[in-house]
This record gives C-alpha cells, sequence and structure tokens, in this order.
C-alpha cells in the first residue's frame, strides 16, 4: 500500500498538516441543516446520527451571496469571495461590457487548495456534479497528475484532460441525469471507488441541489435521498478516510400562500420608477433552470450614469421584501466581496422572497414544481460535521463564528486523528 504523504503545505496564508490517512471533504449542495433533520428525525441517516455523537455536528456560515459558485470557491481556497475573486455565477463584466458566467478558473484571483496539496504529495482528486463547477476547483489539478471529472459529463473523462478515464467503469455506474438524486449519489460513490482503489487520498466531493429545489425537507422523496447520501457517507466514514461535512448554502421555498413565485422584478419597477437605463444582474443565473429559474434572493443593480444613486437606494428598502440595501464599498466591507466585480448597489431579500429582472426574463414555466431558491441571508447558515472529534482549540473555533470554508482545516488540522 503507497504511504500517505504528511508533508505540510500552505494555501492563501493557511498551513495545513494533513494526516497519514485519507481526508475527504464533501460539500452538500443545498443542504440546509432541516434535511438532515428530517432524515434524522425518521430514523434514516444512521451513520450521520452516530458521527454527530463520537465526532463532531454543528452549524457554520457560509460565504455571501448564497451560491453555488461562490461557496464552493471559498471552499476550495479556504477564503471569502473578495480574497478568490468568485462572486457569482453569473456577473456583468465592465471590461467587455458583457454578463458572463462566472464558471471559468480565469476568474478565481486565488489559488485552490489542491495543487498545493499535490506539491506535498498528496493524491487529489475532485469529483463535482456539475460540469460548471469543474473548471474552477480543478484549476492548476490536472497537470500535476490531479483527477477532476463531474457526475454530469463521466462519460466524457479523459486521462488528458481529467486525470482519469473509464469513469463509468471505475464507479460501477453510467453517467447520471444532471436533473435527478443520482447525480449527487454518483459523485459519492465515485469518491468511494477513488478511495478504495488507491486512486486518491486527498479528495473533495460536490453535489447538486436539484432534489433540494424541488422538494421541501420532509418530502418523502427527499427523506429517501438523505437515506441514500446517509449510506454513501457511511462508506466514507468506514473507508479509514477523516471526513468533513458541510454545504454551499441553504434552501427556502420563495412563494406566496397560492404556491406561485413570490417575486419582486427589479429592473421593472426601477424603470417604472425612475426610467430606463438600470440593469439588474442575478449572479444566481446559471445553465440550470429547471433548478430555479434564476430567481434567487440576492442581486446586484447598475445604474445609469445619470442616476444619483442615494434616492434608488432609499427606495429599494422601503420595499416590502427586502432586507438589506448597500452602496458597493459596503457591500464588499460587509459581504467580503470584489468591489470591481459589483454594481453601484447590491439588494438582499427575505425567506420568502426571490429578486427578478422582467418577467419576460425569466421562464418560470422551466421550473420543476414551485420555486424553491436561496441567495439571501436565510440561506446562509449550513451543516458542518467532522466525523473525528476535534481538538479542543477546534472545538473553541466550532462554538463561535466558524465558516463553511474553514471545513478543510478542521478536515485536515482540527481532529483528533491518531
Amino acid at each position: 500500500m503507497r504511504e500517505i504523504s504528511t508533508r505540510s503545505f500552505v494555501a492563501n496564508s493557511r498551513k495545513y498538516a494533513p494526516p497519514a490517512r485519507p481526508v475527504v471533504v464533501v460539500c452538500l449542495d443545498g443542504s440546509a441543516d432541516e434535511y438532515l433533520d428530517a432524515a434524522l428525525a425518521r430514523g434514516w441517516m444512521p451513520h450521520v446520527q452516530r458521527v454527530a455523537v463520537s465526532g463532531y455536528r454543528g452549524l457554520a456560515r457560509g460565504a455571501m451571496p448564497s451560491f453555488t459558485n461562490v461557496n464552493n470557491a471559498s471552499i476550495v481556497t479556504g477564503a471569502p469571495p473578495s480574497v478568490h475573486g468568485i462572486c457569482g455565477n453569473f456577473f456583468y463584466d465592465p471590461a467587455t461590457g458583457e454578463e458572463v458566467m462566472m464558471n471559468s478558473a480565469r476568474y478565481l484571483r486565488a489559488e485552490t487548495i489542491f495543487p498545493a496539496a499535490s506539491r506535498a504529495g498528496r493524491k487529489v482528486a475532485i469529483v463535482t456534479a456539475k460540469e460548471k463547477l469543474r473548471d474552477i476547483l480543478a484549476s492548476g489539478l490536472v497537470d500535476r497528475g490531479g483527477i477532476a471529472f463531474s457526475s454530469e459529463k463521466a462519460g466524457e473523462a479523459t486521462s488528458k484532460t481529467h486525470g482519469i478515464d473509464r469513469v463509468e467503469e471505475i464507479v460501477g455506474r453510467p453517467t447520471p441525469p444532471i436533473y435527478s438524486g443520482d447525480a449527487s449519489l454518483f459523485v459519492l460513490r465515485a469518491g468511494v471507488a477513488l478511495l478504495e482503489q488507491g486512486m486518491a487520498d486527498f479528495l473533495y466531493l460536490s453535489t447538486t441541489d436539484y432534489l433540494q429545489h424541488k422538494f421541501a425537507p420532509d418530502a418523502p422523496e427527499v427523506v429517501e435521498f438523505y437515506a441514500a447520501i446517509d449510506h454513501e457517507l457511511g462508506r466514507l466514514f468506514e473507508s479509514g478516510a477523516i471526513v468533513g461535512v458541510t454545504a454551499d448554502h441553504g434552501m427556502n421555498a420563495k412563494q406566496k400562500t397560492d404556491g406561485s413565485p413570490n417575486v419582486i422584478y427589479l429592473e421593472s419597477e426601477l424603470t417604472k420608477k425612475f426610467g430606463n437605463g438600470f440593469r439588474v444582474v442575478l449572479p444566481i443565473t446559471d445553465p440550470y433552470v429547471v433548478h430555479h429559474g434564476s430567481l434567487g434572493s440576492f442581486a446586484v443593480v447598475h445604474l445609469p450614469n445619470y442616476q444619483p444613486l442615494a434616492p434608488v437606494q432609499q427606495w429599494l428598502m422601503s420595499l416590502f421584501g427586502v432586507t438589506e440595501v448597500y452602496d458597493r464599498d459596503t457591500a464588499a466591507r460587509k459581504l467580503e466581496l470584489p468591489a470591481d466585480r459589483l454594481g453601484e448597489l447590491v439588494v438582499l431579500a427575505g425567506r420568502d422572497l426571490a429578486l427578478g429582472r422582467t418577467p419576460k426574463y425569466h421562464n418560470l414555466k422551466a421550473l420543476a414544481g414551485g420555486l424553491r431558491s436561496h441567495g439571501g441571508r436565510y440561506e446562509e447558515m449550513v451543516p458542518f460535521i467532522l466525523s473525528e472529534p476535534l481538538k479542543p482549540e477546534y472545538a473553541a473555533k466550532a462554538a463561535g463564528d466558524p465558516r463553511n470554508f474553514d471545513i478543510l482545516d478542521f478536515t485536515v488540522n482540527g481532529t483528533q486523528k491518531e
């Protein structure tokens, strides 16, 4: 059996001293703690229940906005968006005058932890559900002999481009549909297979939130899904690896009492109140429109040149359901965001409200069921689970204000692992 490297390494000013054991960090996309609670209360997550007693289970605060790309980038760099630069799934690039997907490593301003771990001798593997994340998370890894692929495109992985081929054969499953629970389960099964076959000893596994967008925590379909997640987590717990589990964001219903989406169409309302020239950018926007229809609880507003900021900010704060409105510099400071990738204003909404552009911009027919989404403060708190008990100094940190992007630090450095 190959010896596992224990050489220390530094990434983004944090030192990591890995143990002579495999390390696995799992990001359960969209997993508000209520989803775990619903399955645990029904006795369907025995492995997580055991670890909650023998290891650690608590909550951590995610990065804002509470979106997938932002938080995955934070987790894999161990830093907030003000450091790594990813402030949404989508943004307006003033340098080009275009609205673009922020799903390329060229937008990263900080190296991920993985190349440093690879240079220190660890066998690194990244498995994501969504292909959109792979390029960001795998930046600089495959060239160093690491592995990185998505369950969405598992059948297309090659040694040259992904550091691995024959993924379906290795996992023992065909490539799943992205709009399915199997897309997430494939990620976890792939992690188990890579561990068991000695292909990796430092892994990051990131699932998708399709079912959480579709179902409330106590829905039978999603409780069964979390039971299946627990089965795969149990295999990871029992593999000898030290396992850390968190989420990128939570999930809430954004609906009226009749079940229709509860939305303020900001661009339409701003135009009606102040005139033309406003551009509202929704950082939740991505190719997976069935999930959320590009509706979330966080928006960026670009004002026309002639428009004074103060009256717009005051008017937006008067809207029922809007909870926070910040100018660019205040948003960058309070929300730890890169100021140069924001508009003049940043708007956050309440637990049950989504922010949109115009009714015509959003294809609500594409939504799978009612609108469940994220992006604001009410999806900021996420699970934080370690398979081993914490060292005293890390137990103290966990009792304070842990962040979801501390999970690699806790997993590598913070557990009583010997």
